[in-house]
């Protein structure tokens, strides 16, 4: 057990998944939660009661708080989970010092909607935190096939190898595997995209496409991403890697993939806002769609796909339509 104190700041199913994940490996857990009856709840129950309630968290070494400053004070390693669409408001008034000299690491899988910053961006910009002592965690990974302990592959990433080193030994046990990487932009922005192209997966079930046109829109999909991050920051990185095309297969495909249900709803004639709504979860690709959308306006990358959710969420089109036209600009 290592020694170290870790936060983790958000109470979703992710966070509580990471919490589960880090006592495997760590003697003291710091955990902030947004409301203050979730942490009474689970302080006496020892349980989440909104998120993977079926886990248990030995209390003992589990410290839950809804006082942010607090939890930062005593962290040595904060691991931030708050949805992107939130990060902002949630975190805008805190002291930098909170982040002096020691690694901050990302497992969010979004963009900061205010800015269209990527997490390390936003950091960097808002916290002037050095690039260096910035870490993502990201890759395939259900937080509800972790809570059932199936193995897991994660990628750890940061400039700093040292860094990417640390956290890796934080997060592997016995169900996860980790591996690590240099490409902070890489790893950012395959999460953002990934989810736009969940939502059209979830779309073209919905309408009654096929799997043989799902290959295809996932194949195309791939394309788009690696153009849109190449045109961001050229790199010599690998799309094929389980941290670009496995996260991308997993959230098309999977049942626990809230971006493609939100996207199965949208096809069933739901809003974009009622969806969310019902689902009382957040799909991060609705807010990415848009970020994306304006972002590459500075690019003029090709990205039918893109193009084609925007139209749908935010110009009031339907999906039935829109797909139609979308298939004519797939290969």
């Amino acid at each position: 057990m290592q020694k170290v104190k870790v936060a983790v700041l958000g109470s979703g199913s992710w966070a509580t998944a990471i919490v589960k994940i880090l006592l495997n490996n760590v003697e003291e857990v710091l955990w902030w939660v947004r409301e203050e009856e979730i942490a009474s709840h689970l302080k006496k129950y020892r349980h989440n009661p909104r998120y993977l309630s079926s886990v248990e968290f030995d209390m003992d070494r589990l410290h839950v708080s809804h006082d942010m400053e607090w939890i930062l004070s005593n962290a040595e390693i904060p691991v931030f989970c708050i949805p992107a669409a939130f990060l902002h408001p949630t975190i805008k008034d805190l002291d930098p010092a909170h982040f002096a000299d020691k690694p901050v690491v990302s497992a969010i899988k979004g963009i900061v909607p205010e800015f269209n910053d990527i997490v390390a961006d936003y950091f960097n910009k808002h916290f002037k935190l050095p690039y260096d002592q910035f870490v993502v965690v990201s890759g395939p990974s259900h937080a509800e096939e972790v809570a059932q302990e199936k193995l897991t592959y994660l990628t750890v990433a940061s400039t700093r190898r040292v860094n990417a080193a640390a956290v890796s030994g934080l997060f592997s046990c016995r169900f996860i595997k980790t591996s690590l990487s240099d490409d902070i932009l890489g790893t950012e922005y395959a999460p953002v995209l990934k989810n736009i192209i969940a939502i059209a997966s979830g779309i073209s079930v919905g309408l009654g496409y096929g799997d043989n046109f799902q290959a295809v829109l996932i194949s195309n999909a791939l394309q788009e991403i690696n153009r849109f991050i190449d045109a961001v920051k050229p790199n010599n990185r690998d799309i094929k890697k389980s941290v670009y095309l496995g996260d991308l297969l997993v959230t098309c495909y999977s049942q626990f993939s809230r971006n493609r249900r939100y996207g199965h709803m949208l096809a069933k004639g739901y809003s974009p806002q009622y969806a969310q709504m019902e689902m009382n979860m957040v799909a991060e690709g609705y807010y990415a769609t848009k970020c994306i959308k304006e972002l590459n306006t500075g690019f003029g990358v090709k990205m039918p796909i893109v193009d084609t959710i925007y139209r749908i969420l935010y110009e009031g089109q339907s999906p039935s339509r829109e797909f139609k036209s979308l298939e004519d600009k797939l290969s």
